[in-house]
């Protein structure tokens, strides 16, 4: 009984906080439906790493001596010293995504990179609200709109706000069908939406599908090197859905490697959602930050396809479709297909939006890497 009560003298307020916040991840993954392969795991993980003198964490017990957790086991060996899971998790997406629309509409590729803006916007925003440049690099790629690679950038950039980046990630990821339809009529007019676009796809061979990851990871590679862990596994899981002959390991990859990495990546992030570490003034800030990014990702995205509009005559590009140049596959693409309906029932923007969403994985993971690169040396030219 004095053990008992012990440890409930023993909880702090900051816990019971996150015992909360766990408790509204696992509501928003059930009832919600918001990303529940990746929010439930981490709301559950999040109440587990904060239960006072939890088995859990490493901790020393007096005539024990040092004991070893196994959420802390999975987050030093499977993030920290390694990257693997996040990374591993890329070759499912990888093995998930046709690239068959983006090779027949290539200028899609444009709206991949455009899209990225959010990110080095609230960079230099969360720069200016005193955050280290780390930190501030961590933060802004929440913008890519990609769980996996803000875990790994954070990580590799030692980022102290992992738990908060990887929560405001997955979180807005989940929230795309209500943040982008207000940023996107924000910034555009009832005509720019109705635009209509004929989509006549051109055959894609399959020595191009084959080769497309092939050269995408050594253009990457050479534009960004820090990027090809992130780029090659993305193009591995492609390479092994068109070759043709890994039939089985690409439904593998796409379901059983994905399905199992996701739910150890959840539960494994939870380490950092410590309540010492995460209840403070700087989580809110980042949450809003996050916001921030995924808002300019989808406005830079929608002006780029405006300005392009300047030097069309005929056949313009619908705004929305820029919206969909953010790496939140496939929701973002269903979101102006809806949106273009609304405005025209008669209006398929799908394709072309597909064609974007998956220009944006690639510009998301890319940008990820430029960034690394970018903030890596300049670290090292300020320590010298």
């Amino acid at each position: 009984m004095d053990f008992l009560l012990s440890g409930v003298m023993a909880i702090t307020w900051q816990q019971c906080v996150m015992y909360l916040v766990g408790a509204i991840l696992i509501y928003l993954a059930i009832e919600k439906g918001f990303e529940p392969s990746l929010l439930l795991p981490m709301g559950f993980g999040a109440i587990l790493v904060n239960i006072p003198l939890s088995g859990v964490l490493d901790q020393t017990l007096e005539g024990v001596g040092q004991t070893h957790g196994i959420i802390q086991w999975l987050f030093q060996t499977g993030i920290e010293t390694s990257e693997a899971l996040p990374i591993l998790l890329f070759i499912g997406i990888g093995a998930m995504i046709d690239f068959g629309p983006l090779l027949s509409n290539p200028k899609m590729f444009l709206f991949g990179a455009a899209a990225q803006f959010g990110i080095f916007f609230t960079i230099s925003l969360a720069a200016l609200l005193g955050f280290s440049l780390s930190d501030a690099a961590s933060i802004g790629i929440i913008g890519a709109a990609d769980g996996p690679t803000s875990i790994l950038v954070s990580q590799i950039l030692n980022s102290k706000y992992i738990g908060a980046i990887a929560v405001a990630a997955y979180s807005y990821m989940a929230l795309v069908p209500i943040v982008q339809p207000l940023a996107i009529k924000a910034v555009t007019t009832k005509k720019e939406r109705m635009i209509r676009m004929d989509y006549n796809p051109k055959s894609v061979t399959k020595l191009s599908r084959i080769l497309f990851p092939i050269i995408v990871t050594i253009i990457a590679g050479l534009i960004a090197p820090m990027s090809v862990a992130l780029v090659g596994f993305l193009m591995f899981g492609n390479l092994i859905r068109e070759c043709g002959v890994l039939g089985s390991l690409s439904d593998t990859a796409q379901n059983n490697l994905s399905n199992l990495i996701t739910l150890l990546l959840g539960i494994t992030i939870a380490f950092s959602m410590k309540a010492e570490a995460f209840v403070n003034v700087d989580t809110l800030l980042i949450m809003g930050l996050g916001l921030v990014a995924f808002v300019m990702d989808t406005i830079g995205g929608v002006l780029f396809a405006k300005f392009l509009n300047l030097f069309i005559k005929k056949n313009k590009i619908n705004p929305m479709v820029g919206a969909a140049g953010i790496s939140a596959f496939p929701m973002s693409a269903r979101v102006v297909q809806k949106m273009g309906l609304k405005e025209d029932p008669s209006n398929h923007l799908l394709m072309h939006a597909i064609s974007a969403n998956v220009a944006g994985q690639i510009g998301s993971v890319v940008a990820g890497g430029v960034v690394i690169k970018i903030v890596t040396e300049i670290l090292k030219n300020m320590a010298g």
